[in-house]
């Protein structure tokens, strides 16, 4: 396998982003006079987008749903950059990547305009793409936005790969027909991963930006 191009989820992936979300549910959750949620619980409950996030993190009082959700998108378009970091290796071995002439993308759930604004603060100009959620295509595991990805690379589906910390990303991978690279620093653990299809499991990036390299020629 010759690997040129890469998609990247963004939240467990390349970014920290646990604690500015659990931050801005409970806000949004202590509004509607609600019961906050712990970080292990909003852990569990990322991977598809806010909506379903909100729909998790209210349980049965959906009648609070739409109320809640705003709060929430109003908070965190002001503070998803409180905590928010790279995890560890990430900044240098993209640059890697980048050398190689790899192509890179990031593919998330997270509205589309915060994806935008982090990659940016992060990345720079690193990612050729940085897409979000947005009204043209549905989210992951929905496969038109990647398969979108891998026509504006130029690539076929055999030279790229999706890497990710979820089962959101194994199942995206599966539904495009490309090869997941699965990490475990995220917000899944490599059991958890196992149990949900994935084949190859990396402990840090720098192991997974080596594995790339090996497989670019």
């Amino acid at each position: 396998m010759k690997i040129k191009g890469i998609i990247f989820d963004l939240d467990g992936t390349l970014l920290y982003t646990i604690e500015d979300l659990k931050n801005s549910v409970n806000y949004a959750l202590e509004h509607c006079n609600l019961e906050k949620r712990t970080l292990e619980e909003i852990t569990n409950f990322v991977g598809n987008g806010i909506g379903k996030l909100i729909e998790r993190a209210i349980g049965i009082h959906q009648e609070k749903y739409d109320q809640c959700l705003e709060i929430f998108k109003q908070h965190y378009a002001k503070n998803s950059n409180i905590t928010t970091k790279p995890y560890p290796f990430v900044i240098e071995n993209l640059k890697r990547l980048k050398e190689k002439n790899i192509k890179l993308a990031i593919l998330s759930n997270k509205i589309d305009s915060e994806v935008k604004k982090l990659s940016k603060l992060y990345f720079g100009d690193i990612f050729d793409i940085s897409q979000g959620e947005t009204a043209k295509f549905s989210k992951k595991p929905d496969s038109k936005s990647s398969e979108f990805i891998i026509k504006q690379f130029n690539l076929s589906k055999d030279e790229v790969v999706f890497v990710g910390d979820s089962e959101v990303d194994i199942q995206t991978a599966k539904n495009t027909s490309i090869e997941c690279l699965s990490v475990s620093w995220g917000y899944k653990d490599k059991d958890f991963l196992i149990k949900n299809g994935a084949k190859i499991i990396f402990e840090n990036f720098k192991d997974l930006t080596d594995y790339i390299i090996k497989n670019t020629y």
